[in-house]
């Protein structure tokens, strides 16, 4: 027994960044978004594969994440969106790496620490636009530009801010924002004479509106396959990983079998119930206790019971066809059935991102269709 697995199809996450370059200007360059374990799907794996299908742009929360990348890759672009310490400077410079500057008390803090290691260091200036989160208030942003500007040891590359809100029916509020980003960035390239990166749009922005593609865009999610399924829209993806694990036990129960703590579900007829290696603690939601539904053997089956820390129990039908060994998946394709992670949100009633971070890093990830590689595991 080994508890649950995740497959990453290298062939098509190659195939869903394809779809967006075909999709974008030749101007404009795809920074992927490989925070947080790459979504799930494996921090350096996906950034080899990304590098294989022509990305040269990586945004991550932290620095461990960006120094992690830059160890195997040692000449992609790496901006570190969080906040980076000015003790960290020293080591940004010597990684060369990129970073968000988010207010002017943190630039004026990195100039400080970079000139005293004797080091310059990229700069991205982070806008408040309307998110409410890190970055220079919007109002403010053009007089916090001018007051770091004449700091030599901040190399100015990029200015960038991020929607809090894209509704394709309710345009007004993205619209504000990209209005307050390009007038605050029209201003810094005047003051600085010469152009920066712009970047505003992440995955749902660049589905919707390549008015605002700019230099470049910082697509997540919509690359790991969720997002952009349909048709007609600017471009398509498919999701690339696929969660699995083993049915360790079927067993026949007759009527009135109650499934699971506090049995919580109590079986109307005879059926068979499959006891799989995955729970709570492999991160399959526990809101899915009685609600979600599995894949084994080509056939869609319900969980029943509560979910526990390590197992999940699934009725197969009286007749269903299961054995121990089999395969079940959790988020994937099986045959011409399928449960995603967009369905398993909603029933969870969160965010397909949620359901892929939550998949237990510790679980074993093969990577397939790897052009660079033969199939391998990590």
């Amino acid at each position: 027994m080994k508890g649950s697995w995740v497959s990453v199809d290298g062939a098509v996450l190659a195939a869903n960044i394809a779809a967006l370059r075909a999709a974008l200007q030749p101007r404009t360059e795809i920074m992927f978004v490989i925070k947080a374990d790459a979504y799930g799907h494996g921090l350096l794996p996906t950034a080899q594969l990304a590098v294989a299908a022509g990305v040269r742009w990586f945004g991550v929360a932290h620095l461990r994440e960006a120094l992690q990348v830059r160890a195997v890759l040692p000449s992609v672009n790496l901006l570190v969106m969080g906040v980076v310490e000015p003790a960290d400077a020293a080591v940004v410079a010597r990684e060369n790496l990129a970073c968000m500057v988010v207010d002017v008390a943190h630039g004026r803090a990195l100039a400080a620490a970079a000139r005293a290691a004797g080091v310059t260091v990229r700069a991205h200036l982070k806008v408040d636009t309307g998110m409410g989160r890190l970055g220079v208030q919007w109002p403010a942003a053009v007089a916090s530009f001018a007051a770091l500007q004449g700091m030599p040891e901040l190399v100015w590359e990029g200015i960038c801010s991020h929607f809090a809100t894209v509704e394709p029916e309710q345009p007004s509020s993205a619209a504000t924002q990209a209005e307050r980003f390009l007038t605050i960035a029209a201003a810094a390239e005047e003051r600085l004479g010469r152009p920066l990166r712009k970047h505003i749009s992440s995955s749902r922005a660049i589905v919707y509106h390549p008015e605002w593609d700019l230099e470049m865009v910082r697509p997540g999610i919509a690359l790991y396959g969720y997002g952009a399924a349909e048709a007609g829209l600017r471009f398509q993806t498919a999701p690339a990983l696929q969660w699995q694990c083993q049915v360790m036990q079927v067993k026949s129960v007759p009527a009135g079998t109650a499934v699971g703590y506090y049995g919580t579900h109590v079986t109307p007829a005879p059926t068979r119930l499959a006891i799989l290696s995955a729970g709570y603690a492999d991160g399959y939601h526990r809101a899915l206790s009685n609600r979600g539904h599995v894949l084994i053997r080509g056939r869609r089956c319900r969980v029943v019971g509560r979910v526990s820390m390590n197992w999940i129990s699934v009725d197969v039908g009286p007749e269903g066809p299961a054995e121990p060994g089999d395969t079940a998946v959790l988020i994937g394709q099986q045959g011409s059935v399928s449960v995603w992670a967009g369905e398993l949100a909603r029933l969870c009633r969160t965010i397909p991102y949620e359901m892929l971070v939550g998949i237990d890093r510790q679980a074993e990830r093969h990577y397939i269709n790897d052009a660079a590689t033969s199939p391998r595991s990590c």
